[in-house]
């Protein structure tokens, strides 16, 4: 079976909510890795700081990921080989407490919630559900491809 590649410069990659395995991120992370090799990354960066934390998390590097990407296989055999050869060995609790966490994460520090605020006012200065990362990840990928917020 032949994996339909995305296409990102006609639509943002899954949004980081969605959960493969449990995990947050790695639908998103396998899009744009996909999008890289065909040559249609549009705006977004594979190995990014998301990406890495998914990485990080799962203990395998971007490279590796890549490398698996390239020979085709679906989410699911990308989820086994991720198991299989995961530095760290994380359990579904484990995994599940992570998600939501990420899921949750605001900005800390005043130069992040700063650079948040800012995107928040150019993307959707009236929305007013905008307050972690993931949230304005949407809402960027949103407006980026003819929504209005």
């Amino acid at each position: 079976m032949k994996i339909t590649t995305p296409d990102l410069t006609q639509h943002a990659p899954r949004s980081p909510r969605v959960r493969l395995g449990g995990y947050v991120i790695l639908p998103r992370c396998l899009d744009k890795g996909r999008a890289l090799l065909s040559g249609k990354p549009g705006e977004y960066h594979y190995d990014c700081p998301l990406d890495r934390r998914f990485l990080e998390f799962a203990g395998i590097t971007a490279a590796a990921l890549k490398k698996q990407l390239a020979t085709g296989q679906g989410d699911g055999e990308i989820l086994a080989w991720i198991n299989a050869h995961a530095k760290i060995k994380r359990t579904e609790p484990e995994i599940a407490a992570w998600s939501v966490w990420a899921e949750q994460r605001v900005p800390t520090d005043p130069e992040s919630r700063a650079y948040l605020n800012a995107e928040h006012q150019k993307y959707g200065p009236k929305r007013d559900d905008i307050g972690t990362w993931f949230d304005l990840l949407d809402l960027d990928d949103y407006v980026s491809f003819g929504g209005k917020a």
